[in-house]
């Protein structure tokens, strides 16, 4: 139904509330490149109005550290545009300070915790490689 996919991979180690803090990091963050992944606001019967959603669902995977890593390695070799959360991030309060430890991380040392992408549905399955539904 859809030519393009979305998808945001966590590291199944994490905690429950960093689970659910990256996904929500993440998705911000390709709804923040991609603005047309959103569509109209929702009005409820009595007229209420609602923020819009994404017009697709949002696949959730997990994966270990390695094969983490790896899906950051073939994003960037396919140059597809992610969003990526690391570790030292949960130790910050704002967003220049995630900004700034996130800029100590380079792809051979970073501790992803999560990494978000809406790409063409096959290049995110061979990118996603590994990767499980999680559950």
């Amino acid at each position: 139904m859809f030519e393009m996919k979305f998808a945001i991979i966590l590291r199944d180690d994490l905690a429950l509330w960093q689970k659910l803090n990256v996904t929500a990091f993440l998705a911000t963050g390709i709804v923040g490149q991609k603005p047309e992944v959103i569509g109209e606001a929702y009005r409820d019967a009595a007229g209420n109005v609602y923020n819009a959603l994404t017009i697709q669902p949002i696949i959730v995977l997990s994966a270990d550290r390695v094969t983490l890593g790896n899906i950051q390695r073939r994003a960037l070799e396919r140059e597809v545009r992610t969003s990526l959360y690391v570790d030292e991030m949960f130790s910050t309060g704002h967003d220049a300070a995630n900004r700034e430890v996130f800029s100590r991380s380079a792809p051979d040392n970073a501790k992803v915790a999560g990494i978000a992408i809406h790409a063409e549905k096959k290049l995110v399955d061979k990118i996603t490689k590994g990767a499980k539904l999680h559950g």
